[in-house]
């Protein structure tokens, strides 16, 4: 087997399934990523979505025993919204980031990933390969870094010089022994535009972040959100792209080669006060194709309700009433008693002391108090 013939013959076949790019690295341990993450756990800055074994994450032979190469591949998803619905003083829209616009790219980067091993499966049979996107144990960025996909820039993602950072990212761990391919140098040099305007400083500084400041991060969690970050989401359903739409590496960037990941406006950029009552069904209908609905519909309308809120949109009250007065989900309620005294409308103050009056749960009944407090 000419191992250099295979390599171009995988290059050439992954180019007619679609994927943008790919890289090929050694499986060898990744120390330096060790060492950062211990550094990540000792700091508290994991966001607990990850997997908790370092191990695991840096050592390729203990997911395939064996493991001599590791195939990344990457592709390139739309930056630019078409035909955007504009958002209305009677209907306020909210967004979801663009790494959830289009089908979830956990699938068309798994559908890719599939037709890969089959091809490579018929070239050498005793292949062994285990590949893997996102929620698998490897760090992405780490591999697509070492496989040449592109650099890891200071806003954490993984910077390429023909999509940005506009990418998805894929790979393989096979025990072929590939020829490896070169690392890209870091560009960022002395840019620091990311760290400087996200806005929660979740960038403690280029290169590492502290996820539990990260609104991406904020904007998936289930429970109240810190009181110090909810002015911050603003309109953000779903993720945040500011440390990317800031990144001169992105400037003009906006590819759309992948049909599946083409978004529906209406989806990716909803009304929000039909938000606060979708049934469970119709939120599964609606956006379970989308990468951002897979903690459910209760962070998604939480944050539609703080949405309102940034808004001060008087005409979410009676939907924020309500939710006060019959949801019976304490973070949905207390979300809404807050919302409703930063709206702080006329009827404000009698909406929140009515619900104080009724009120039983103690998280609740807070919330109304700070809802009170922003009203003269």
């Amino acid at each position: 087997m000419d191992i250099f013939q295979l390599k171009q013959e995988i290059i050439d076949y992954s180019k007619t399934i679609g994927i943008d790019k790919i890289g090929f690295a050694s499986a060898t341990v990744f120390d330096e990523l060790k060492n950062r993450l211990v550094t990540q756990q000792i700091l508290g800055y994991q966001s607990g979505f990850e997997e908790s074994d370092i191990e695991k994450r840096t050592n390729p032979d203990l997911l395939l025993p064996g493991a001599k190469s590791i195939i990344a591949i990457a592709l390139a998803y739309p930056s630019k919204l078409k035909d955007a619905p504009r958002s209305t003083k009677e209907e306020r829209r909210g967004i979801f980031c663009r790494a959830s616009w289009g089908r979830d790219y956990h699938d068309v980067l798994r559908d890719r990933l599939k037709k890969l091993e089959v091809f490579i499966q018929e070239k050498v049979p005793t292949a062994m390969l285990k590949s893997m996107v996102d929620t698998g144990e490897l760090s992405d960025r780490a591999v697509a870094e070492r496989a040449g996909i592109g650099w890891s820039g200071k806003n954490c993602a993984i910077i390429t010089p023909e999509f940005g950072s506009y990418v998805y990212l894929g790979e393989m761990i096979t025990n072929i022994p590939f020829p490896a391919d070169h690392q890209i140098e870091d560009q960022c040099g002395t840019c620091n535009k990311c760290v400087e305007v996200c806005p929660t400083n979740a960038l403690v500084q280029g290169g590492q972040l502290d996820s539990s400041k990260c609104i991406a991060f904020l904007t998936q969690t289930k429970d109240f959100l810190p009181e110090q970050y909810r002015t911050k989401v603003g309109n953000r359903l779903y993720g945040c792209d500011t440390c990317q739409t800031v990144c001169p590496e992105n400037k003009g960037k906006d590819f759309h080669l992948h049909e599946e990941m083409e978004p529906d406006p209406e989806i990716v950029k909803p009304i929000l006060k039909p938000l606060l009552h979708i049934s469970n069904r119709e939120f599964k209908e609606k956006f379970g194709p989308i990468s951002g609905s897979w903690r459910g519909k209760k962070p998604i309308q939480r944050n539609a309700i703080l949405a309102l809120a940034h808004y001060r949109d008087e005409t979410a009250l009676p939907d924020l009433e309500k939710l006060l007065k019959e949801d019976p989900r304490p973070v949905i309620r207390g979300t809404a008693a807050w919302a409703i005294g930063k709206i702080g409308a006329k009827e404000s103050r009698e909406l929140l002391e009515n619900a104080r009056d009724r009120e039983k749960d103690e998280q609740v009944l807070s919330e109304i108090e700070k809802g009170l407090s922003f009203i003269l």
